[in-house]
């Protein structure tokens, strides 16, 4: 029966036995990475002792074995710990073996480049597609080759100011230079050839707005001038139009020069946007002057009419506008229908998604005034034919009316276009489904494709790889002998912790690269896609 208790350390056991007590020894040993072993049975002496001691159990159920005493061998109890690395603290000791390029290295240390050209080169794999490799320095070298040049961290100190000074006084003098230069080519001419930027207003959007402009400009003149000689009410709105048409399209024109500017460290992704901000700014203007000023003249004539002259010169002006500004919206058309054609969209898609701010703002305002043209004819006819005034002022209400629903139509267009839409559904699933077929990739979340505008989209997206496959491919690579005979060298924690960091290494840049070549034949395969930014779950 159950009629035995030891006690050894902690533990308590009760043995199976009908015999005398029994005499346990155990020695449990703990060995960790360092080499230092623990003896778990030291921690209390009187438990160690309660565990070498033989503990008496008088029993009354058999008295032949009463007083006897037997004792158990004493055999060690063998324990297998499993072992484990020491935890790293990483400081700053372990941060000086990062890498610096050459470029920061001179410019952060204050360096020549042909103090690099005695450190420690180190080819790595570089992030740009131009290039395959570059080379990349020790920052411990580095910073030691610096205090070798400079003598001491305060004199580096001191020449990083002096050269932060000189950068400053530097932009200051080019600044100055390059206003004199613009003020003398403002005196003498400016004979360099025409820039590619100059050459973005002879063809696709530009030309239409250059067009616009000019009509638009000769439009307003001619109107002015009917509205002085015959004083009608909706002459001075097609007058006003005009006008607003013309400064607006002038503002589109510097919306697409800007739009050509290089990116900078500031604007990274460039200034395309810059197309949509002027098309939003056009739209306010034209609810502003267009449609604010015709609303008011309308219904100042509705307060206080007045007899209209002959209206004979107006007619003919307004067929002159209708006529020019017909020609306009035609070459707006024809470039509309072009564009759609190209990127396989309807007209309507076209224009309701605002592809093309420019070119959107001089349909609209175009047809709008063709529109506006045949209103003022028909309320300026009545006025004629009735000799009542009034018919007049209504027009320049209609007008207005037009003008207020062509703005509103162009600030939602460009709003939502600025507030960074998604793109077509179709389009973001023949994306995932590209990235979801490649071997390497096991699943993607979180998949963002934002339109930036004028046919560039930013594609972002949450990769999970399939590590297998990843390894596999960096294994392909590998002389499988060579690295059979490293595995078989190791035979300590030391050895194998350098031959897991090697190759663990080299897996995490051919993950890297892998990253890269999603990313280049993303961009091959859709080229509106220009920036795509893959996060690594």
């Amino acid at each position: 029966g159950w009629q035995v208790s030891m006690k050894s350390g902690s533990l308590s056991y009760i043995l199976p036995c009908n015999r005398l007590p029994v005499q346990l020894m155990s020695q449990v040993r703990v060995y960790t990475s360092d080499g230092q072993k623990k003896d778990l049975g030291s921690e209390d002496t009187n438990g160690s002792a309660r565990g070498e001691t033989l503990h008496k159990v008088e029993t009354g159920q058999d008295t032949a074995n009463t007083g006897q005493k037997q004792s158990l061998p004493k055999q060690p109890i063998q324990v297998k710990v499993k072992a484990v690395l020491k935890k790293r603290e990483y400081g700053p000791k372990y941060t000086q073996n990062n890498f610096i390029t050459g470029v920061r290295a001179i410019n952060e240390f204050c360096l020549k480049s042909s103090d690099l050209d005695q450190l420690r080169k180190i080819k790595r794999r570089s992030p740009h597609d131009d290039t395959e490799t570059f080379t990349v320095y020790l920052r411990s070298d580095v910073e030691a080759k610096s205090l070798e040049v400079w003598g001491s961290p305060e004199a580096l100190a001191r020449e990083r100011k002096r050269r932060k000074e000189a950068e400053i006084k530097y932009r200051e003098n080019l600044f100055r230079n390059q206003r004199l230069l613009w003020e003398y080519k403002e005196f003498f001419g400016n004979t360099k050839p025409r820039s590619s930027t100059a050459a973005m207003f002879f063809k696709g959007p530009g030309k239409v707005v250059m067009v616009a402009i000019c009509i638009n400009g000769l439009n307003f003149f001619f109107k002015l001038l009917a509205w002085v000689y015959t004083g009608s009410a909706s002459m001075f709105s097609e007058a006003i139009h005009s006008l607003a048409d013309t400064c607006n399209q002038a503002l589109l024109a510097l919306g697409i020069s800007q739009s050509a500017r290089t990116p900078d460290p500031s604007h990274p992704y460039g200034f395309t946007n810059m197309r949509y901000i002027a098309s939003l700014i056009s739209g306010v203007g034209i609810f502003m002057m267009g449609a604010g000023l015709s609303w008011y003249h309308g219904i100042m004539g509705l307060l206080h009419p007045h007899p209209v002259e002959s209206l004979l010169w107006a007619y003919c002006i307004l067929a002159g506008s209708l006529v020019s500004e017909g020609a306009t919206l035609l070459v707006a058309i024809n470039e509309i229908r072009r564009s759609a054609r190209a990127k396989g969209l309807s007209f309507y898609q076209y224009v309701v998604q605002s592809r093309d701010p420019s070119t959107n703002v001089v349909l609209l305002e175009d047809a709008a005034a063709v529109l506006s043209v045949a209103v003022a004819a028909t309320c300026m006819g009545l006025t004629s034919l009735t000799g009542n005034p009034y018919y007049d002022s209504v027009g320049s209400l209609g007008v207005g009316t037009l003008l207020g629903t062509v703005s509103a139509f162009l600030i939602y267009t460009n709003t939502e276009a600025l507030l960074g839409r998604s793109i077509e559904p179709e389009q973001l699933q023949r994306l995932t489904e590209f990235l979801e077929s490649d071997p390497v990739v096991r699943a993607i979340h979180d998949v963002k494709a934002t339109d930036m505008g004028m046919s560039k989209v930013r594609f972002k997206a949450e990769v999970d790889f399939d590590g297998r496959v990843v390894t596999r491919g960096y294994l392909e690579k590998q002389d499988i002998e060579q690295l059979l005979q490293e595995i078989q060298q190791v035979k300590t924690l030391e050895e194998l912790e350098a031959f897991m960091l090697k190759h663990g290494e080299n897996i995490i840049d051919m993950l890297g690269a892998e990253v890269d070549r999603l990313e280049k034949d993303l961009k091959q395969r859709n080229p509106d896609v220009r920036h795509v930014d893959l996060e690594i779950l």
